[in-house]
């Protein structure tokens, strides 16, 4: 199972590179192909996942429940932490609470389940998306601010997650030509995001800090931890149970670099956090999925 579950890994691995190492022989821009990914790619693939997909309300309340009990749990140990340590919330919690559950989750979904198995972590990676443009600017700004609400309103991510959640649950048609185009488009999302994660890693450093080790444990063991209480108590079992232990013990999301630096937040530690977990997901996905099986 271990070793079926690191075979999984090697083309996200080969894209990553591709990434990893073109984005030094052309001068490959992070920030425009993350952009690229997220304004355009994701959100086609987005609406048409939540469009097309049979995950029923029920499920995807439980869903919902499921990564907010996931989210709250971190955010609880995390402000705990800061606090007995005297750090700075704002710059710690962010790679901690945040998993790369598009960047990564998605591909890796896709050639672990198919279809079923990547629709069902788009909606996780959505809601989790939706927290990071609440949750996470009111972390990092220290509440709502009108720059932050300014943001929220211009990302393409969120329309698409209210768009398709209203036209799917509300049974609104959607021409069959554009649900096709969106399909289209969205299935170069996985590959290209997998690329640009590559890109962003390159411009990353792992710096000497005495609370890495301990970032690492809060992202892999206790996101672990927390999906495997939330999928007790929601009682999810099956590939779902199994999508959800795996995106909470995922690697930082870079999302969690980002979102700090646009707001002037120090981001040495989420940058470190996000390439020490990334690189050490190749070991550790594969151990999550074998304690995932029955």
């Amino acid at each position: 199972m271990v070793i079926h579950s690191f075979l999984i890994l090697l083309p996200l691995i080969f894209l990553a590179l591709g990434g990893y190492v073109l984005s030094d022989i052309y001068s490959l821009s992070e920030e425009t192909l993350i952009r690229i990914v997220t304004d355009f790619f994701m959100p086609a693939l987005i609406f048409y996942s939540l469009y097309t997909s049979d995950i029923n309300l029920a499920k995807t309340l439980k869903l919902f429940g499921a990564v907010s009990f996931v989210l709250a749990f971190l955010f609880v140990l995390s402000l705990f932490y800061c606090r007995f340590f005297k750090l700075e919330f704002k710059a710690f919690a962010p790679p901690v609470l945040f998993m790369n559950s598009g960047f990564l989750g998605i591909p890796l979904m896709k050639l672990w389940g198919g279809f079923a198995a990547m629709n069902y972590i788009v909606i996780y990676d959505q809601i989790q998306t939706f927290y990071i443009f609440t949750l996470g600017i009111i972390i990092v700004t220290g509440g709502f601010t009108l720059s932050g609400v300014r943001e929220m309103i211009k990302s393409p991510l969120l329309w698409a997650i209210i768009a398709g959640f209203l036209c799917k649950h509300l049974r609104i048609p959607v021409w069959e030509n554009l649900i096709q185009a969106l399909g289209y488009c969205g299935a170069g999302a996985p590959a290209l995001a997998t690329f640009a994660l590559g890109c962003s890693l390159k411009n990353r450093r792992i710096i000497a800090d005495p609370h890495l080790l301990s970032g690492l444990i809060f992202r892999f063991v206790f996101g672990f931890l927390a999906g495997w209480i939330a999928t007790a108590a929601l009682n999810i079992s099956g590939m779902e149970r199994t999508v959800i232990l795996v995106a909470s013990s995922l690697p930082s999301a870079v999302f969690s670099v980002v979102l700090p630096l646009r707001y002037g937040i120090n981001a040495r530690f989420a940058g470190s956090l996000v390439l020490a977990s990334s690189l050490l997901s190749i070991l550790i996905i594969p151990i999550v999925f074998y304690f995932c099986s029955p």
